[in-house]
């Protein structure tokens, strides 16, 4: 949820649509309610355990299709007043009655539902036997993905509640599309002060007038339209003191110190700055002078009446362009002062415990500094675990898990070269060739299984279990498997080989050696196919090259009917005449167009 009254649509303009690399080797906290509700509302009752199912490949994907370093982030105790609002949105979309709704008491918070309590729990589970680091906010869960963001911890956040820019928030990914050549939807806050001109304390100014997760109704009468004009009035520095003098009613102040008295005395007392203009060409003067004197605007000469007037005509002299300016001013004053008016019929505004809660800058659970140690999966537990909740096949398990394990691999590689074995079976062979998957290039990887390993089947290739299919459009934003690139096996010559997809970076840091003597062997396989290709060109004669690039050449649509009808022509007077010169009949010009044009193809 977040800020009320569209708040995303305020800032879709903005959105940047980031590659495959935008999170390379970065930290990035994730929401994993927004994950989990994501899930649930994309595909629930398609597949068993939808919460584990996508935050397991979702996981992989992002940690070695992406390689970025996620960190997982999970929803405290609510405070009572998201309690109350989340009851109160129960309410309303149930169809009840919000006066039924019962008052809760001060202070208090309501436990969230044990349904998806158990999901979170399940769900940190399988991320500690992935490796990865989970924390615990003090509330919500977004709150303490933008404080590390704005810490510097992590680079960005992944989540859709909008008031994690509240929390201070500086980069937020709303969207991700795995399989897509663009997969990451992402926001800026540099880009939305520089485009809106709207800073933090700005937009935690907007939610208080069009609501929030604490504070569903905001300001009677005040959308996010008017929100974002009203705030743009006034400073960073004084938009919060400004809405706490105008919520106590002191005085409707705004820009300039008018308020509704003195802007009614000054409307009485202040002399009309608009001259008088002429009823005939609507130029300053009167009518009467311009017919003694002439008008200077039209032209005419004394004793002459000036020029008509066009239907709409609007003078452009400076006494109208201040008259203008001034009405203009007023016109702004007025709606200022509605606004204005608007928030002060309204009891308690601004709440001063959902500003402190967005300034705040103690969202975690604890005093201690995160754990931020991204460990190696524990394998075994992690397949018995995924056996008993989802009902897989270890195998398929396993085979599931390598591009993680890989990523790892080569990552360890590049910092401490070792003599280790992928997941203890599997050494580096050699680059099979580069591949191209939506717009990215990787490495095809060629791993060859141990001689003494050879005895394990992991390499079995099960049929993937428990995929249903779905007969309706899941929510565009999921990718219903996001599965990674399932590795391949292949048996050769009493050998096993794994082939996965890799990042060209990450294997030229750990095997450089590899990647040189491929790129050599490329270049000379490219060197003798361009070596070939000049000396079948030169051993042959003018005649067969001649022949050969009239071939190769590519027949415009004209030439192509040309030669074509020219052709159909001359096998048709063959049939005619029994020879090839015989003279051609002319087609009965009493024949319609379409029928020449069947007679000349057929």
């Amino acid at each position: 949820m977040g800020v009320g009254g569209n708040f995303w649509d305020l800032l879709k303009p903005y959105a940047r649509q980031e590659g495959f690399d935008f999170l390379r080797n970065k930290r990035v906290a994730v929401d994993l309610s927004y994950w989990i509700v994501q899930h649930e509302t994309a595909i629930k009752g398609y597949t068993r355990n939808p919460h584990l199912r996508l935050t397991f490949f979702r996981t992989i994907n992002l940690f070695s299709k992406f390689g970025a370093y996620p960190v997982f982030v999970v929803d405290g105790m609510p405070s009572p007043l998201k309690s109350q609002a989340r009851a109160a949105r129960f309410f309303r979309a149930s169809g009840i009655d919000l006066s039924s709704l019962p008052v809760a008491e001060e202070g208090v918070s309501v436990k969230r539902n044990r349904a998806f309590v158990k999901n979170v729990e399940e769900c940190v589970e399988l991320l500690e036997l992935l490796g990865m680091p989970v924390l615990k906010a003090k509330g919500e869960a977004e709150a303490l993905c933008a404080q590390l963001n704005r810490e510097g911890v992590v680079d960005a956040c992944i989540t859709a509640d909008s008031d994690a820019f509240l929390y201070g928030a500086q980069c937020i990914i709303k969207r991700l599309q795995m399989n897509s050549k663009e997969p990451f939807e992402s926001y800026h806050i540099s880009d939305i002060e520089a485009g809106l001109g709207l800073t933090r304390n700005h937009l935690i100014a907007i939610s208080l007038l069009v609501g929030n997760d604490h504070d569903l109704n905001g300001v009677a009468g005040i959308g996010i339209d008017t929100a974002l004009r009203f705030v743009k009035c006034f400073s960073e520095g004084e938009i919060l003191n400004r809405l706490h003098e105008i919520g106590r009613g002191d005085a409707l102040v705004i820009q300039g110190s008018i308020d509704s008295e003195v802007l009614r005395s000054s409307d009485e007392n202040s002399p009309k700055t608009k001259s008088s203009h002429c009823s005939h060409c609507g130029h300053p003067g009167s009518k009467r002078s311009h017919l003694k004197f002439s008008c200077e605007y039209c032209g005419s000469t004394a004793g002459h009446s000036c020029k008509q007037k066009l239907v709409g005509f609007k003078c452009d002299c400076s006494s109208c362009d201040l008259d203008k300016k001034e009405k203009e001013r007023k016109k702004n004053e007025y709606w200022q002062i509605n606004v204005c008016r608007k928030i002060a019929l309204e009891k308690s505004f601004p709440n001063d415990e959902i500003i402190q809660m967005y300034l705040s800058s103690n969202h975690h659970e604890t005093d201690d500094d995160p754990c931020m140690e991204w460990a190696s999966p524990n394998n075994e537990m992690l397949v018995d675990y995924l056996t008993y909740q989802q009902h897989w096949e270890p195998s398929y398990i396993r085979q599931r898990m390598l591009p993680m394990l890989s990523t790892i691999y080569l990552r360890d590689m590049a910092s401490t070269p070792t003599n280790d074995l992928l997941y203890g079976q599997y050494e580096f062979h050699s680059i099979q060739r580069v591949k191209i998957r939506f717009g990215h290039q990787f490495y095809v990887i060629k791993w060859k299984k141990a001689v003494n390993a050879l005895s394990d089947p992991m390499y079995a290739i099960p049929q993937e279990p428990d995929i249903l299919q779905i007969s309706r459009e899941p929510d565009e934003s999921i990718d219903l498997l996001e599965e990674p690139n399932v590795p391949l096996v292949c048996i050769n010559d009493g050998c096993c080989f794994l082939s996965t997809d890799e990042d060209m970076e990450l294997v030229r840091n750990a095997f450089p050696e590899k990647v040189e003597q491929f790129l050599k062997e490329k270049e000379l396989k490219e060197r003798k196919s361009r070596k070939m290709k000049s000396s079948l060109q030169s051993e042959g004669t003018p005649e067969n090259s001649e022949s050969s690039t009239s071939r190769s050449l590519q027949l415009s649509i004209t030439e192509f009917y040309r030669s074509s009808k020219v052709l159909c022509q001359d096998k048709r007077e063959e049939n005619a005449h029994g020879y090839s010169g015989g003279k051609r009949k002319e087609p009965s010009t009493r024949l319609s167009k379409s029928v020449r044009r069947r007679l000349l193809f057929d």
